[in-house]
This record gives C-alpha cells, sequence and structure tokens, in this order.
C-alpha cells in the first residue's frame, strides 16, 4: 500500500507537502470547531461564514493582499454581524444570519467583477469560490499554522462555558454565564475555521470540512473530547486522502488532474452516508447527544 504513495513522488512534491500541512491544519481546526457549531445549532451560521468569506478572499485579489489575510477579516467580521445582530428566537436568528450572508455575497460578486475586469485575474473565480491548494507558496505555512492555533487556543480558554451554552443555555444564564460573548467567542473561532477551510476547498465547499467530520463523529462519541478527536481525525484523513487521489489523477488516462476539492467533499459526504448505518450498528441507543453528554464532567 505505501508503495502507491511514492510511485510517483507523492512525499517528495513541494505542492503536496504543502497542501498536506495547510490540509491538515484546516481539517484540525474545522473538525474541532464544527462539532461546537453543530451542538450550538450553527450549522447555517459556518455556511454562511464560508459564503461571506468569500468576499474577503475576491477582494484580496482586486488589492493584491494576502489571501488569507481577506478570507479571516471578512469572516470575523460576518460573525461579529451575524452574532451581535441576532436574537435569543432561532427564527430571527436565522433572519439576521441570511441577511448577513446576502450582504457578503453582494461584496464577494462585486469584488470578483472588478478584479476581472481591473486585474484580468480571470483565475480568481475558481480559486476564492473553489479553492487552489495546489498553488499555495510553502511561506503561507506559518500564518495557516499561527491561525490554527489562535482558533484552537480561543476554543481551549471557552470549553466549558460553550459546551454548557450548547447543552443547556438556560442553566448557563443561570450560573452567571455571558450567553452573548460565549456566543461571539465561538463565532470568532468558528469564522478563524472557515477561513483555513476556504484555503483548502474554496469558500463554497468549506462547508462540507467544516460540518460533515462533526457530524460524523457526534454519531459515534460518548462524549465531547471524544467527538472532538475523532471529528478531528476524520477530517484529516478525509483531506490527505483526497490529496492523494488528485495527485494520483494527472497520472490517470486521458486525465489532466482532477480538484482536490471534489475528491475531499466527496469522501466525507461517502464516510458521512456509510456512518448513519455503522452508527445504528455500533452505538446503543442511550438517549440524546445531550443527554449522553450530560453526564460527562465537562460542565
Amino acid at each position: 500500500m505505501f508503495s502507491l504513495f511514492i510511485s510517483h513522488g507523492f512525499f517528495s512534491s513541494t505542492p503536496v507537502q504543502t497542501a498536506l500541512t495547510v490540509g491538515g491544519g484546516a481539517a484540525i481546526v474545522c473538525g474541532v470547531t464544527g462539532v461546537f457549531a453543530l451542538m450550538r445549532g450553527h450549522a447555517f451560521a459556518g455556511h454562511a461564514l464560508s459564503d461571506i468569506s468569500s468576499a474577503g478572499g475576491a477582494a484580496s485579489f482586486l488589492l493584491g493582499m494576502n489571501a488569507l489575510a481577506g478570507f479571516i477579516l471578512m469572516a470575523l467580521a460576518g460573525a461579529a454581524g451575524i452574532e451581535l445582530s441576532a436574537t435569543r428566537r432561532q427564527r430571527e436568528r436565522s433572519l439576521s444570519t441570511g441577511i448577513v450572508l446576502g450582504a457578503g455575497l453582494g461584496c464577494s460578486a462585486l469584488f470578483l467583477w472588478l478584479a476581472v475586469k481591473k486585474q484580468n485575474a480571470s483565475g480568481a473565480t475558481l480559486s476564492v469560490m473553489f479553492g487552489s491548494i495546489w498553488t499555495l507558496p510553502a511561506s503561507i505555512i506559518p500564518w495557516i499554522l499561527l491561525t490554527a492555533g489562535c482558533a484552537l487556543l480561543l476554543l481551549s480558554l471557552i470549553w466549558r462555558p460553550v459546551l454548557l451554552c450548547a447543552i443547556d443555555p438556560d442553566l448557563a444564564r443561570i450560573r452567571g454565564i455571558n450567553v452573548r460573548l460565549i456566543g461571539v467567542l465561538q463565532l470568532s473561532a468558528l469564522a478563524l475555521a472557515v477561513a483555513l477551510s476556504s484555503m483548502t476547498v474554496g469558500a463554497i465547499l468549506s462547508t462540507a470540512l467544516l460540518t460533515g467530520p462533526a457530524a460524523i463523529a457526534l454519531k459515534f462519541a460518548r462524549s465531547p473530547l471524544s467527538a472532538v478527536v475523532l471529528s478531528a481525525i476524520t477530517g484529516v484523513s478525509a483531506v490527505w486522502l483526497g490529496v492523494w487521489l488528485a495527485y494520483e489523477s494527472f497520472y490517470w488516462p486521458h486525465s489532466q488532474g482532477w480538484p482536490v476539492s471534489f475528491f475531499i467533499v466527496s469522501i466525507i459526504f461517502i464516510a458521512w452516508a456509510m456512518s448513519g448505518v455503522l452508527a445504528r450498528i455500533i452505538v446503543p441507543q442511550a438517549g440524546s447527544r445531550q443527554q449522553r453528554f450530560r453526564n460527562r464532567k465537562y460542565v
């Protein structure tokens, strides 16, 4: 099996090494962040931030700035807009998220149009929306790892409060936890994860990397910690396998190489579909996820 990975110089390729490092870092952060996002019902917010971040990626092409910085700044602005304009009622939260999402997509369309018109950046749309992991320079790796470290550090600092807010928001308020502040901090970590996943699989498809591994992990996990670990492992496995398949596709007959994002998203979808069947067989029925997690000593 190992010979398959070295037959075409897989590990010796510099773009492959960069892709594995960037993709692995993004997968770990998305796996950890995605668990809390799903537990708090922020799947739509994660999708919205992914699309909103595309405006930052488009602006980076237009202004000639670092693409990661553009994704991060716009994703953080979107997170602040979503949380600060939202209320406690779920319907109104979804409404505010949708409005901010629309504004972000509008800016993205404008910036991409200007980039193509003025800068002749014909590949900007594909790079922003569907990723360009093969073209990332090795010099971006330290910034990717720094962003990933900041997101993980932020989540480690709010681990207990955000978990309690996810399981029982009313109890969190009784205990004096500032639920709005925790929401802002969690969405900030989610924004950083979205920025990293946008660099890997593009703004349009980054939702799959954010929610897919987390959804799979939550079907099998017996505690929040095991869910986080399993989600991170699932995400990294999908990304690295997708990178290898995309690299090998250059050597397939009548092929000039398939997109990395296609393989990663397809692997996550297949794993998610299979996990539903396996979960019914492996995991005993022991109440809801909140009930299972409530008994763990994490809150």
